[in-house]
């Protein structure tokens, strides 16, 4: 009878801990991902933490505040200030194309002069009225769009500012209890210590290598893209080049969000010496960097498989949206080492694989 009570126990507060865990989760899961953002964060700067801990003699929250005080003026203030020139110049452009777009809406005809440029212009001239009548449309949607994205511009930032300020207060406690926290959540997991040294371990050798190929990444191609709009004479090259810095992480498109269109204004002026430039730097080269060295910086700090690294980062963008760059090859690793750990564990008990025997 004991025996059976005692199982009825385990099994009620199995259920308990799945449902209040469950409904904990849920509760606050629109803060997991600053709090996701404050664990990887503080991870990296640990050793940092640890150093000034020892300046300070021992003083741990003295070392936590000077860490995170460090983090805001060297990294989140200077981004701060490019995102306010990004969207001041983004608030000018739109101001300054809202003018034009309304006369190209009343006025059409407009587009004919720029198509009279093109090469074969004769050949294109009978599906003239369709060509302006899409254009027409698609500067309606582009002008309302422009207007959608600058009226919800304030509640973005809001947002942003709500979960930089949650990470920054979070990683204060991680920085000073976390390897009590984390000793707590190691005791909850049935796994060998080893293993469990393994999988963090893996954990932060991918994030802090995902986080350098995004920054990286994204500078160079910023940086080429930059150059190339001031080789084709196109003004603001600096504030362009640092906005396709920024847009490198857009899954599939990238920094073409910026330099397709720029491209196509140049072939419709005729400035085909400006299509080639943006053609060849920005298209051919920059936009197979990440192709390129994202595997290759991921994979081998992590000794990961390329495949895995460019399926994790495809797979995490679409389930996590931008930071899955970061959160999707850390979910291939610790995939990759969960199966290690497995064959570990289960060694005994799985066949041994002989030759494979290829047949022609």
């Amino acid at each position: 009878m004991q025996i059976k009570n005692t199982r009825i126990n385990k099994v009620v507060l199995l259920v308990l801990v799945v449902v209040i865990s469950a409904l904990f989760l849920t509760m606050v899961r629109q803060f997991l991902m600053a709090i996701f953002m404050a664990g990887l964060f503080s991870a990296m700067v640990k050793p940092i933490h640890k150093w000034l801990t020892l300046r300070f003699r021992g003083r741990d929250n003295l070392a936590s505040i000077v860490t995170i005080t460090g983090i805001i003026f060297l990294v989140l203030l200077p981004l701060s200030f490019l995102i306010g020139v990004i969207v001041a110049q983004a608030v000018h452009v739109g101001q300054s194309v809202s003018p034009w777009l309304e006369s190209f809406i009343k006025e059409p005809s407009m587009l004919t002069g720029y198509l009279e440029r093109i090469p074969y212009y004769q050949e294109i001239l009978p599906y003239r009225d369709m060509i302006l009548n899409k254009a027409g449309q698609a500067v309606g949607v582009l002008s309302n769009f422009l207007i959608d994205s600058l009226a919800s511009m304030t509640k973005m930032t809001f947002n942003a500012l709500l979960n930089v300020m949650i990470m920054l207060y979070v990683m204060f406690y991680f920085l000073t209890t976390g390897d009590v926290l984390l000793k707590k959540i190691l005791y909850y997991m049935p796994l060998a210590h080893h293993d469990e040294e393994r999988l963090l371990q893996r954990f932060t050798s991918v994030a802090g290598a995902t986080m350098k190929s995004t920054l990286i990444i994204g500078m160079l191609q910023g940086g080429l893209c930059g150059f190339a709009f001031y080789l084709a004479g196109i003004q603001g090259a600096i504030f362009w080049g640092s906005v396709m810095a920024v847009m490198s992480v857009v899954p599939a498109v990238g920094t073409a969000i910026i330099w397709g269109p720029a491209l196509l204004v140049l072939a419709l002026g005729g400035d085909f010496k400006g299509v080639i430039i943006l053609a060849v730097i920005c298209g051919a080269l920059a936009g197979n960097l990440d192709n390129v060295l994202r595997p290759r910086l991921v994979g081998k700090d992590t000794e990961m498989h390329d495949l895995f690294v460019l399926f994790g980062t495809l797979g995490g963008l679409t389930m996590f949206g931008i930071l899955g760059i970061i959160i999707g090859p850390i979910i291939s690793a610790l995939f990759i080492t969960i199966w290690e750990i497995y064959g570990d564990v289960f060694h005994d008990y799985l066949p041994e694989v002989g030759r494979i025997n290829k047949k022609s």
